[in-house]
This record gives C-alpha cells, sequence and structure tokens, in this order.
C-alpha cells in the first residue's frame, strides 16, 4: 500500500521562537535543529527527535510538505536530507514535483479561482482603506491571495471578524496565523493538491496535519488526521471525528505530530 502524508509546516512541524511554548528547567530543554534561515539569521527549528522521525516517515511514505507558503519562502526550509517529491505551496496554487513548479497544475488552479469569487484587486484595494497602524506589512503571494503582517497587540478586537465578514460576501476567506493575517479565495486549497498528489502516486491512504482554519479541507478529506493543542484550529474549538489533537503545546507538539504520523504510516 502506498501512503500519503500531507504535513503543514509553520507551527505544525517547524517553529520561530516565539512559537516554541517551552516550560522548565533550562536542563530539561530538548536539542532543537534549525531547518531555515532567512536573512542570514536563523528563523525555524524543530527537535532533533522530530528530524529523525520526519527521515523515517519520508522512508516508509510518500510525505508532502503543505504549506501556505510561496514556493521561494517554503524553498528557505530543509525538512530533510534529501528533498521532498512533492510538495504543495500556495494553499495548493503551486505543486512542486521534484523541486520544480508544475505549470500545468498552477494555471488550472487560476482557471478555477478565477470562477466564482471577487478579483484579488478589489481584496488588495479594500485591506489598503481598512489598514491602519497596526498594519506593519501588506503582501501579495504567488499572484494568487493577500496577507497583511500585523502587531497583534495593537489590532482592534473586531478588525478580523469584520475583514472576514466582507471577505465571504465576495467568495474569499481569512486566517490569522501568529502576526500575518491571510485573505485567500474559497476554492484556492490545499485538499485538491493532496487529492492530485494521490492520484499520481496511487495512494490508498491519506494522513494529514495542520493547525489552521486553511487546513481544515485537507485533515477531512485525509483518512486520519491530526492538529496541534494550538493554533487557530485549537482556539476555535475544532474537531472531527477522524482527527486527534495533540497532548502537547508548541515545538514538542510538532515532535508528537511527527511520531503519530509515522506510527500510522508504518501501521499494519
Amino acid at each position: 500500500m502506498t501512503v500519503l502524508v500531507c504535513s503543514d509546516l509553520d507551527r505544525t512541524l517547524i517553529y520561530s521562537a516565539a512559537a516554541f511554548a517551552l516550560d522548565g528547567p533550562d536542563e530539561t530543554m530538548p536539542r532543537l535543529l534549525c531547518v531555515e534561515f532567512y536573512q542570514g539569521a536563523p528563523l525555524s527549528y524543530m527537535t532533533e527527535a522530530s528530524a529523525r522521525t520526519l527521515e523515517a516517515l519520508a522512508k516508509a511514505a510518500t510525505f508532502v510538505p503543505a504549506t501556505t507558503r510561496t514556493p521561494e519562502q517554503y524553498r528557505r526550509v530543509h525538512l530533510l536530507e534529501k528533498p521532498a517529491s512533492y510538495a504543495i505551496c500556495a494553499n495548493g496554487g503551486h505543486l512542486l514535483v521534484d523541486g520544480e513548479d508544475d505549470s500545468e497544475w498552477a494555471a488550472s488552479v487560476r482557471t478555477q479561482v478565477a470562477d466564482g469569487c471577487a478579483p484579488l484587486a478589489a481584496v488588495q484595494e479594500h485591506l489598503v482603506q481598512v489598514s491602519g497602524d497596526f498594519v506593519l506589512k501588506r503582501r501579495v503571494a504567488s499572484d494568487l491571495f493577500a496577507y497583511t503582517v500585523v502587531d497583534r497587540a495593537a489590532l482592534p478586537p473586531n478588525w478580523v471578524d469584520d475583514l472576514t465578514g466582507w471577505c465571504a460576501e465576495r467568495g474569499w476567506r481569512t486566517s490569522l496565523q501568529g502576526r500575518k493575517v491571510y485573505c485567500l479565495p474559497n476554492g484556492l486549497t490545499k485538499a485538491a493538491a493532496a487529492e492530485e498528489i494521490a492520484r499520481r502516486t496511487g495512494a490508498s491512504t491519506t494522513l494529514a496535519a495542520g493547525d489552521s482554519l486553511l487546513d481544515i479541507e485537507l485533515l477531512e478529506t485525509a483518512d486520519v488526521s491530526i492538529r496541534p493543542a494550538h493554533g487557530e484550529l485549537h482556539d476555535t474549538g475544532w474537531t472531527s471525528p477522524t482527527t486527534d489533537v495533540t497532548t502537547a503545546r508548541g515545538v514538542l507538539a510538532g515532535q508528537e505530530i511527527a511520531d503519530w504520523l509515522l506510527e500510522r504510516a508504518t501501521a499494519p
């Protein structure tokens, strides 16, 4: 049997220092491995135990990183000694095969996304209108969706809810992840790209992991899935009959997720 394992990256498998959520004496802290540098500085980590587990997982199953990062942002992350054969980027807008962008997939996604939702330019214009000093940056990713970097402490209480309502009326959805607020068209999903990889590989079983509202379709379409006890899904109380929840939070939840995926990928 071919097992397909699709996992989100940030705050699911890899963590910035601000998201470690480690408690206890310094001498009890786990050994960490830096898996991403940005502008010459270390940015993202996982435990060394997680790294070893992911190497074993990549040998036992088709392991697919599934991220909202653009391909350029994804390529900064070095999860494995040998890069994964498939990767889902831009929340399904790009499908990387052996590191190269599948242009036919990208073109088909853009055609589908254009139907039934307001254009990206309208969302960008709205974000300009509703931005205040709490919005530190506004960005567009792969010409598919928009996101802002915000000061969480200064974020007005109802700003994300108001943005969510405005977007929903226009076929878009929002997601608050750390300091980033994403606005994506409804048709842009990791699940669709995962289903395409399952078709290409002939996978009979799919496992998934993720922490945000943008991961719901991926978790629901998998045979079984897991989410951490932190993040957007945890904060909203989201659950499903086929989704487990970690006991740990932060970087140790990432280790628990890696162990969970390997155990089920290698189960008889």
